[in-house]
This record gives C-alpha cells, sequence and structure tokens, in this order.
C-alpha cells in the first residue's frame, strides 16, 4: 500500500524540511496537541446544548462517546493491516519522532479521532462546523507533514471517523426523551442554563 503514495509522502516530507522553522513548529505542536481543541468544542457544544432542545443536547452529549467508539472502529482497522509507518520504512528526515515498529500507521488515529469529532460536532451544534471541520483536514494533513502517516493513512482514517460518527450522531438525537427526564431530576443544572 506504501509505495502508492509513498513519493507524495516523501515530497510532502521534503517540503517540510525546506518550510519556515516557525511553520514546522506551529504545525507540529498542531498535530501533537491539536485534538484538545475538539475536546473544547465539545464543551461548548454541551454548554450550548443547555439552552436548546433536548434532541440538541442528547446529540451533544454523545459526541465524546462517538468519538470513542470511531477511536476503537479505527483501532480494529489498524490491527488487520499492520502497515509499518512511513518513516520507518522509507527512512526519511521527519520533524517528529518516528514511532516504534509495532506502532501501525493504517489508518491514521488523530485523523478519525478528529474525523468522528467534526461531524458529531457538525450535526450537534452546526454553528460549531465552521471550526471542527477545517480543524479535522488540519490535523490530518499534519499528520503527513511531520512525517508519521502516509497521505492514504489520513484519508482512510478521516472516512472512519466520518462513517462512524454519523449514523451514531443521529442515533443520538432518540436520547431526547431521556435528556427530558433527567433534566426534572438534580441533574437539571447539568442540562438546562438556569437563571
Amino acid at each position: 500500500m506504501s509505495t502508492f503514495d509513498g513519493g507524495l509522502y516523501t515530497r510532502i516530507t521534503d517540503l517540510a524540511q525546506h518550510a519556515p522553522h516557525w511553520l514546522d513548529n506551529v504545525i507540529t505542536f498542531w498535530s501533537n496537541y491539536g485534538l484538545a481543541l475538539f475536546a473544547v468544542l465539545m464543551l461548548v457544544a454541551w454548554w450550548r446544548a443547555r439552552n436548546d432542545s433536548a434532541e440538541r443536547m442528547a446529540t451533544a452529549l454523545a459526541v465524546p462517546v462517538i468519538v470513542v467508539v470511531a477511536y476503537l472502529a479505527n483501532d480494529v482497522i489498524k490491527m488487520l493491516f499492520h502497515e509499518q509507518r512511513p518513516c520507518q520504512t522509507l527512512h526519511t528526515v521527519t520533524l517528529d519522532t518516528c514511532p516504534a515498529l509495532g506502532d501501525w500507521s493504517f489508518p491514521s488515529n488523530h485523523s478519525a479521532i478528529a474525523g468522528a469529532a467534526a461531524v458529531a460536532l457538525f450535526i450537534a451544534y452546526r454553528r460549531l462546523a465552521v471550526i471542527a471541520i477545517p480543524a479535522a483536514l488540519l490535523m490530518a494533513a499534519s499528520r503527513v507533514w511531520v512525517g508519521v502517516h502516509y497521505p492514504h493513512d489520513v484519508v482512510i482514517g478521516l472516512l472512519t471517523g466520518i462513517l462512524v460518527a454519523w449514523p451514531l450522531a443521529l442515533l443520538a438525537r432518540r436520547a431526547a426523551p431521556a435528556v427530558d427526564r433527567l433534566r426534572d431530576t438534580r441533574l437539571k443544572p447539568l442540562l438546562v442554563a438556569t437563571g
């Protein structure tokens, strides 16, 4: 699998080697820590859903669960293919430290998590998609730029996240009656804006 886009991978990592140092630092930081933005967006979705319908709250509460399910599904695929990291097989100079042998490359967990979060957040609160969707695409691209994934790893990772998240986020809306019941309990301050 690595042969069909190995050339593209090496062109991207070569470009990274010749890019301004500040740009490489920004992309490396994003690649390593950017998933935290999705956690913040999940909190924003929950906070805003407190002023909204039970359906929207149910979807917002489901986003973290959906992301975990997408990660697990992606990990199952990863265990089936056992593709070595491109930095192991192509021996290129990379911005990020190359993961150890046996830390499989295909598909990208970061991309699957970002893709799932972006889609689930889009369904939960569409306005957040303006941030979440570009952030997911940038996360995927950054994983190739820093040298830890082939381009096909991140594309399939994004697709896995999307394909898992879309039906689960739509299904989460059906939990609205449960949210309505919980809004009449001690959990009300977490589920309804007061004051």
